[in-house]
């Protein structure tokens, strides 16, 4: 049988991303607000809820992959404390400049994705994000995107399926329609 997935960025659709800065421990990770009962009504909804992220920090070496491994082993007993679920988080280390690195808006973390859940169906899935390279992975995989923010910036408005302000915004529309 053949999953939906749900996909989600980390910063800034997640926790809050700090301005011109990278969340290099716990102490700076800060959930958005709803975002924790937004992820508990997912599990309702997805067969799959999987977060896909960039985090070139580790590439600027502002961080390591321990330092990032922390962040998510925190998050993901957040999550799980408010009876949310998260089946995998793939992370790219590769600074932007990198050719072919795993960065979003390519594939890699997708493929990677597919890989360890055979049963995703990217065309039936979603993938949540709060920036163009978010919307054009999305895109690029076949996916229904989904921009959380208040303002869409007008140079990528044709990726963009479906807006919402914020990540619960999105979770409730799905209890709306169900």
């Amino acid at each position: 049988m053949e999953a939906s997935a749900l996909f989600l960025d980390r910063d800034g659709v997640i926790n809050r991303r700090p301005l011109n800065e990278y969340v290099r421990n716990w102490r700076q990770f800060e959930f958005l607000p709803g975002v924790l009962d937004a992820i508990r009504i997912f599990t309702q909804y997805f067969n799959r809820i999987i977060i896909v992220t960039n985090q070139q920090g580790i590439g600027k070496m502002l961080m390591t992959h321990e330092d990032v491994g922390n962040i998510h082993r925190k998050m993901l007993d957040e999550i799980h404390l408010n009876h949310g679920r998260i089946d995998a988080i793939y992370y790219c280390p590769d600074l932007a400049s990198k050719a072919d690195g795993c960065r979003k808006p390519g594939l890699k973390m997708a493929e990677m994705a597919k890989n360890d859940f055979p049963d995703i169906k990217l065309s039936s899935s979603v993938m949540v994000g709060d920036t163009a390279s978010d919307m054009q992975f999305g895109r690029n995989a076949g996916m229904t995107t989904i921009f959380v923010g208040s303002e869409i910036p007008d140079d990528f408005k044709a990726l963009i399926d479906q807006q919402f302000n914020n990540l619960l915004s999105f979770a409730q529309s799905l209890v709306a329609n169900d």
